[in-house]
């Protein structure tokens, strides 16, 4: 998986989910594509059902889990957001996912809403998100000043009609956002706030630079303003 700090929180949820005598966490990954978070989670022990438009994602999926061993517990779905409780059952994960899947969603506050009522009642819904701040600053940086303007202005936090993204979020937004669907948040943290912005050379070219990294990385994840500059924003609400 992409993030320690994210990693760990699905980590502790799934122990919890053991704990209440359920072997095998049911998990339901919304617009899942070719199994990055799918995979590592049926291999973990989880039975997991992922939700996905492409075909050809799909057909990646089915590669990649039958090559891991764990084809037995990936159920790939074709589908989407907008149509997703005529392919699942409602109230059926004890964990749901939807990474990567909320800023190219067009009705935002009717996929929150499905996600939530995928999950079995005390379950949690998990969504990992582009951060506005965080694209402002790389196109600043990037000497695209005019386009981080409108990325500041637009309530959306787009650059303009041919973002291949419908919304960025701040932590503010995308936690109003959780709640709205009757969600607890739980979770608010950020990921890649320190990850994406240290050269891979440096890392390199200095011993003990990978694992000081990442021990930054976790501490860092849970705290503003550090939090709210990261290149994308993680947040779990509980059904």
């Amino acid at each position: 998986m992409r993030s320690d700090a994210v990693h760990r929180v699905l980590e502790a949820e799934l122990a919890a989910v053991r704990d209440r005598g359920v072997s095998a966490p049911r998990v339901l990954d919304v617009g899942g594509g070719s199994g990055v978070w799918a995979v590592p989670l049926a291999a973990a022990g989880c039975a997991v059902t992922v939700v996905e438009p492409s075909p050809n994602a799909l057909a990646t999926l089915q590669r990649r889990a039958q090559e891991a061993g764990v084809a037995d517990r990936v159920t790939a779905v074709q589908g989407d957001v907008d149509f997703l409780l005529d392919v699942v059952e409602p109230g059926g994960a004890d964990l749901v996912l939807g990474h990567g899947l909320l800023e190219v969603v067009d009705d935002v506050t009717a996929a929150i809403a499905a996600l939530a009522a995928a999950a079995v009642p005390g379950g949690v819904v998990s969504v990992l998100v582009a951060n506005r701040y965080a694209a402002l600053v790389g196109r600043a940086l990037a000497s695209g000043l005019i386009e981080a303007r409108r990325l500041l202005a637009d309530p959306d936090g787009r650059v303009g009609p041919a973002d291949q993204l419908q919304r960025r979020f701040d932590a503010d937004s995308l936690g109003e956002l959780l709640a709205g669907a009757g969600l607890a948040v739980e979770v608010l943290q950020g990921d890649g706030v320190l990850s994406d912005l240290v050269p891979g050379a440096v890392l390199d070219a200095t011993p003990g630079a990978a694992e000081a990294l990442a021990e930054l990385e976790l501490v860092a994840a849970g705290r503003p303003p550090l939090r709210d500059l990261a290149t994308r924003l993680h947040a779990v609400g509980r059904r």
